[in-house]
């Protein structure tokens, strides 16, 4: 049965003060049900990444509330919020963020034993595998390609299994068929776990291969197409 995994109310989110004040979510509303897959959509600036920055727990909130995978994100500190986030919630960032001094096999196994998950090597091993990335375990990030990095960072975000995942722009710095192939194995990787997908995008391409599309504009949803049709 499907259930709610994220629901934002009246959400802001500001920076700065008096006259310098300036305002990056202006009161967004916003629910997702497990198992879907939703783009949020929008121009550089219309604070999607912002919004997807609060529900992943990496920035508070300055004022509504926030529900996240059972986690009442409004009401945890900064170690509450990195403990919400462990093993119920997956990233996956344009940049990588791989450790550089980490291996292929220790980026994806040093996030799952912090996490308290049993034989997190074996673990690691087998979801490099599921990515295509047997035979590059033990490469540093320096000595893999950038598709190859995405691939480990989409290793490191569904090892644990969790219920949501979290992508922003991960197509971005790679070129137009490494990027659809990126795209195809990280929806294929979902399709097999089951996780929730939040896509930060601005790519209308990119954003119709989800079942549900919203439009972000100077910090308000503006259009909710919740009828679409993946493609």
């Amino acid at each position: 049965m499907k259930h709610i995994v994220i629901a934002a109310r009246n959400v802001t989110l500001g920076f700065g003060s008096g006259s310098a004040r300036v305002e990056v979510l202006r009161g967004v509303d916003l629910s997702v049900t497990s198992g879907e897959r939703l783009a949020i959509l929008g121009p550089s600036g219309s604070g999607k990444s912002s919004l997807m920055a609060v529900l992943a727990g990496l920035e508070r909130a300055s004022g509504g509330s926030v529900h996240v995978a059972g986690a009442d994100f409004s009401a945890l500190d900064e170690d509450g919020l990195a403990r919400a986030r462990r093993g119920r919630i997956g990233i996956v960032l344009q940049a990588f963020h791989l450790i550089p001094t980490m291996t292929a096999i220790e980026n994806v196994a040093v996030p799952l034993e912090f996490a308290g998950i049993a034989d997190p090597a074996a673990k690691a091993r087998a979801e490099l595998e599921a990515v295509g990335l047997g035979h590059r375990l033990h490469h540093y990030p320096t000595q893999l390609s950038g598709g190859e990095q995405q691939r480990v960072g989409i290793a490191r975000a569904l090892a644990a299994r969790p219920a949501l995942i979290f992508a922003d722009e991960p197509t971005g710095n790679l070129d137009a068929a490494t990027g659809g192939a990126i795209i195809d194995l990280l929806f294929g990787r979902l399709a097999e776990t089951q996780a929730t997908l939040v896509l930060i995008t601005h790519d209308v391409a990119l954003a119709a291969r989800c079942d549900r599309v919203i439009e972000m504009q100077d910090g308000h949803i503006i259009r909710d197409d919740a009828q679409r049709a993946a493609a």
